[in-house]
């Protein structure tokens, strides 16, 4: 059992932008140039990660629920230690790398 990300949140995310009217927008010299915080790069990548999961698949959820509500659905608490390990053995190693 692979869990995804541990950060996500449950449900459809949606990311607006605020955008200046050109007319309300201060007047400003040719050849100025923008840089990007290091966070707000980090913001975008997340963003784009996030716009590739995948999305919750409701029927594989509605079998479930079924399941648990028929008595069926068998917990493998060891399966799920071994899932949780493995996601954190993963992110701890993708921090030492950053470092």
């Amino acid at each position: 059992m692979k869990i995804e990300s541990l950060g996500k949140p449950p449900g459809p995310t949606h990311v607006t932008e605020a955008r200046v009217r050109p007319s309300a927008m201060p007047k400003s010299n040719v050849g100025e140039s923008v840089q990007l915080s290091p966070l707000a790069s980090t913001l975008q990548k997340a963003e784009a990660a996030l716009a590739q999961t995948p999305e919750v698949d409701g029927k594989r959820v509605e079998e479930i629920k079924q399941a648990i509500r028929d008595g069926r659905f068998q917990i493998d608490a060891n399966r799920i230690a071994e899932g949780l390990l493995a996601e954190v053995r993963q992110m701890l190693d993708s921090q030492a790398g950053r470092v």
